[in-house]
């Protein structure tokens, strides 16, 4: 990668997710980047290589929820608003990623084709990424007068 791309709040969260699953210090000698590579760019040539049928592994699992967790946590950072995030997904690759905080849903993602997910470059991984942060406190900002009137 020639230039070193503006870290954002999405990502310096995930980046630090990513650190912290890593008990055995296997990516310690990474830069953030090669690691969000690794785990969340996918080529056209990586993507031919995977059968468009096939079943998902945990890992992948885990990383895709670990994405959503970083917005959650950066959420919860600026607002001080507990958010939780619920995924479920078959082991098709079929399933749903939902951030809430309280009542109000802030991110809300379907998946089809799970053990294909992954992004074509960094950029888009960040831009992605910052995207949901920048919507889901939108989406908060706009319900949540709704939660005050009804309490």
């Amino acid at each position: 990668m020639s230039e070193k791309l503006e870290a954002n709040a999405f990502t310096e969260e995930l980046i630090r997710q990513l650190r912290a699953a890593d008990q055995f210090g296997n990516w310690s000698k990474m830069s953030d980047e090669e690691l969000l590579i690794k785990k969340f760019v996918k080529t056209k040539e990586d993507l031919r290589s995977i059968p468009i049928i096939a079943d998902i592994d945990e890992m992948l699992i885990g990383e895709i929820k670990m994405m959503f967790k970083a917005i959650a946590l950066q959420f919860e950072r600026k607002t001080g608003v507990m958010c939780n995030v619920v995924m479920e997904m078959s082991h098709e690759g079929f399933g749903r990623c939902i951030v809430f905080a309280g009542r109000i849903i802030l991110v809300d993602k379907y998946f089809k084709d799970a053990h294909r997910f992954g992004f074509r470059t960094l950029e888009k991984l960040y831009e992605e990424g910052q995207n949901y942060l920048d919507k889901s406190h939108e989406v908060y900002a706009q319900y949540q007068p709704c939660i005050k009137e009804n309490n």
